[in-house]
């Protein structure tokens, strides 16, 4: 990605461009005028996010004997979401411009600079007055009248037919405060002072039944991750698993963003790849194995062991997730944010967000956390029903433990407890209590949370193929070659299929039969509009990785085909036959 800010957003322009031109991504409702933060794929855009989804699915649940598939509702009882902290907590700070009251995250505010106006009050001929401190900023290099018109306009916005028309406004006692530099006290957009930061939840409400009273409130799911606590036991009890053992979800989730921005990025509509893979706790796998393996540097993460406590199972799944991506062409723009203790939520004991290139900065594709027991402990209490699992390895093992060495890992634990610098530690009689559960076999198991955006990657996998060349052709005509380098496992079409020539009915004939072999396995396009040349490049363009055309020059029972690959300067012929799976 370009380190120039104008290039950078020259090119996602051009990435914007080419996803509604060629049908990957379009705005929704946009025939009205649009609806700020959610997007509509198009035929490509939904192909590409087919082949992300199932790629995501195959290897986190087909292709392991230890996670589970769910697919939950999206309305949910809203007792979930007190319980989980979302309606008390789930909220960013937001901050409100005095002119248009436009609220933006206060942490989304650049720094800008200019010189500070302060207006007492506007008034207009219709009687309208508004009588209240009017504080904004120049822009750089803005005409002072020019200045004057954008806030006329921007309070005639805000205060409606009543204030009549923009130029008409009088603005009252105009004062030259102070020239500012990087100061983020000013609206991004709008240059208005911005009021004092306030929690803003992002839940988006509902209401469930007939009626619409404060009983009948429930909430848009924000995460799908609840939902597989809720769900737990059920999936537990009902499918014959043990711990170490997660539970997979794909599904659309809403928070309702006050700043939407960077095309799908942060978007109020999305898609979330969500697994929750469940642990035993620390001191469990010490009673059964023994020790607890520790993390070093070099550790052998290939193959699960039994002695693994939670830091090398969040490190297992920073791994795998790594090697997922690799394995859809994003290997080498990576980069890894492990959070400070000070970054972290009071229950967690590490996160890791591993970070991609967009041509908007390096920014979040996915947070790998430990979460600790939290969230079933939190829904047990709430709920009343238990959430704990029984281990007979573990009842048996702990069975041949010694007074003593059951009361070192008890202090063990009311150390570790002291320690902590956030939350509050558990009481001495709350861990004796918890233990003598233990050593019966019974816990809460803790939780191992990779999650994904399927829109962000979707995205990113574009940004990263996305790329441009310049050809110069025999009249030295110079013409710019958009090729979208995708992964071929993740890739809309596959392979298309095109006829040397449309008026040689035997090629047709011979690329149509070619064509019908193909979809039957693969998502495949045929054209034969325009010369060779400008299909295959029609096809470079929305990232068809294969093309094939069949040759004219071999009768019909020994044919062969040209296949062409887009990363590969050559070509090669094979028998037609080679096209039956």
């Amino acid at each position: 990605m370009s380190s120039d800010p104008k290039a950078s957003i020259a090119q996602m322009e051009k990435i914007v461009s080419l996803c509604k031109r060629r049908g990957f991504i379009f705005q929704s409702s946009e025939i009205y005028g649009g609806c700020g933060g959610v997007w509509d794929y198009g035929p490509l855009g939904a192909e590409l996010k087919r082949n992300l989804r199932t790629a995501w699915w195959n290897t986190m649940t087909r292709e392991r004997e230890d996670v589970l598939g769910l697919d939950a509702s999206i309305l949910m009882n809203p007792a979930i979401w007190k319980a989980s902290g979302h309606v008390d907590t789930f909220a960013d700070l937001m901050r409100e411009c005095s002119l248009t009251n436009k609220r933006v995250r206060a942490d989304h505010v650049d720094p800008q600079s200019g010189t500070v106006l302060k207006y007492s009050g506007a008034q207009s001929p219709t009687g309208w007055r508004w009588d209240r401190t009017i504080t904004a900023l120049t822009k750089s290099g803005e005409h002072i009248e020019s200045f004057r018109k954008r806030i006329r306009a921007l309070i005639a916005q805000n205060a409606g037919e009543s204030a009549g028309k923009p130029e008409e406004i009088e603005l009252i006692g105009e004062e030259k405060i102070d020239a500012v530099n990087g100061s983020v006290d000013f609206h991004p957009e709008t240059g208005g002072m911005l009021g004092e930061a306030r929690p803003f939840n992002l839940m988006l409400k509902t209401y469930l039944g007939p009626t619409a009273t404060e009983d009948d409130v429930t909430y848009l799911r924000p995460e799908t991750a609840q939902a597989i606590f809720a769900q737990f036991k059920n999936v537990f009890d009902s499918s014959r698993v043990k711990v170490p053992f997660g539970i997979g979800q794909i599904g659309k989730a809403f928070r309702n963003e006050v700043t939407p921005k960077n095309f799908t990025f942060r978007s109020r509509e999305f898609e979330q790849m969500e697994l929750e893979f469940f642990i035993k706790p620390d001191e469990a796998v010490e009673i059964i194995s023994g020790e607890v393996a520790a993390w070093h540097e070099g550790a052998d993460l290939s193959e699960p062991q039994p002695n693994w406590g939670w830091e090398l199972w969040h490190r297992y799944w920073v791994d795998q997730r790594t090697k997922f991506y690799q394995g859809i062409g994003l290997g080498d723009v990576l980069e890894y944010y492990w959070q400070t203790p000070a970054d972290l939520a009071h229950y967690a004991r590490a996160c890791v967000d591993i970070l991609c290139e967009f041509p908007f900065g390096t920014e979040e594709l996915e947070g790998i956390a430990a979460r600790g027991d939290f969230d079933l402990s939190a829904h047990q209490t709430a709920s009343t029903k238990s959430q704990e699992i029984f281990d007979e390895e573990l009842k048996t093992a702990a069975a041949k433990l010694t007074d003593e060495q059951k009361e070192a890992l008890i202090q063990k634990r009311l150390a570790a407890e002291a320690a902590k610098v956030k939350g509050e530690p558990m009481p001495e009689a709350a861990v004796r209590a918890w233990f003598e559960r233990l050593f019966k076999g019974s816990y809460v198991p803790h939780v191992i949370e990779p999650s994904a955006g399927l829109d962000r990657m979707a995205l990113a996998v574009i940004a990263k193929a996305f790329s441009e060349t310049e050809k110069v052709d025999e009249k030295g005509k110079k013409e710019v070659i958009t090729v979208l380098r995708l992964h071929p496992r993740v890739a809309p079409i596959k392979v298309g299929v095109f006829p040397l020539l449309k008026n040689k009915p035997e090629l047709v004939a011979k690329a149509r039969e070619v064509y019908a072999l193909l979809k039957k396995h693969l998502n495949c396009f045929y054209d034969e509009t325009a010369s060779i040349g400008r299909r295959y490049a029609r096809q470079d363009e929305v990232g068809t990785p294969f093309g094939v055309t069949p040759n004219s020059s071999i009768p019909s029972p020994s044919a062969t085909v040209t296949a062409a690959s887009r990363n590969a300067s050559k070509s090669a012929s094979c028998s037609a036959s080679c096209c039956r799976w």
